[in-house]
């Protein structure tokens, strides 16, 4: 791959990088097609935009329903069609009759997949709804986790898989915020929002813990802007919604929206 490419990307990202390109110069050179574990936004982004370097290679992206954030990708010559392949994930529900699934959130179940031994890009988008949760998995790993997944947080599971057109979504949440900042600086926004001092934000951003828009962003000056996405390791995330403006006394007022 071009060297100056990786300008492009943060330096922690030069791994995938590396392993999207060979996948494109297999696609290229030898025909071969290669369906991908599920990847995050950033990775997508990425692995797109090196396609699109290549006039010979293709790619298709598929979550399991249109608005997934965590996508499969199928790369191959560009004289395949890809629609019609099939993308290998299923969906794992869990599901208990004991009630206690009020008190469990999407990281509990994050954390029993995990804590069995899976790799988190086996992994796509958990929707926890009422009675448990519909979880997209890669079929390779379906079964094992069909088969082992009993506990979720001390609370005792049944698990089921089912096809993709019998996938339940998810209601997002969103704790709307406004808030009055003086200006659209990462540290500061990151700040108000969890309530945390200016101080102690610096030190998880500085330490690589925070990502806007699924990228690693270690400068605590960065500027926000309408639409971003923003991470904070331990604390959750939250969406900038919307700039509505300027106050009188020069302040910008920003609505963001926090994932409950």
């Amino acid at each position: 791959m071009p060297k100056e490419l990786y300008g492009h990307f943060h330096p922690d990202e030069h791994h995938f990088v590396d392993k999207a390109w060979d996948w494109i110069e297999r696609a290229a050179e030898q025909h071969a097609v290669k369906l991908t574990d599920f990847l995050d936004p950033r990775q997508a982004l990425i692995l797109t935009s090196l396609v699109n370097r290549h006039p010979d290679v293709h790619c298709r992206l598929d979550g399991g329903y249109s608005a997934a954030e965590r996508k499969r990708a199928l790369i191959a010559p560009d004289y395949r069609i890809l629609d019609g392949e099939d993308m290998a994930m299923t969906v794992l529900s869990v599901s208990s009759g004991d009630g206690k699934f009020l008190t469990l959130e999407h990281g509990d179940y994050m954390g029993a997949i995990l804590g069995l031994g899976m790799k988190r890009d086996k992994v796509g988008d958990i929707h926890v709804i009422e009675g448990g949760c519909h979880c997209l998995v890669t079929q390779d790993a379906a079964d094992y986790l069909h088969m082992n997944l009993s506990q979720v947080h001390k609370v005792h599971v049944q698990t089921e898989l089912l096809p993709l057109d019998k996938l339940a979504l998810a209601n997002v949440n969103l704790d709307e915020l406004s808030l009055s900042v003086a200006s659209m600086r990462m540290d500061g926004i990151v700040s108000d929002v969890f309530r945390l001092s200016r101080a102690k934000v610096l030190t998880p951003i500085q330490a690589g813990r925070c990502r806007v828009n699924w990228k690693l962003e270690e400068d605590p000056s960065k500027p926000l802007k309408e639409g971003d996405m923003v991470s904070l390791q331990g604390f959750g995330r939250f969406k900038v919604l919307e700039v509505e403006g300027i106050t009188k006394k020069g302040r910008i007022r920003v609505k963001i929206g926090k994932f409950a």
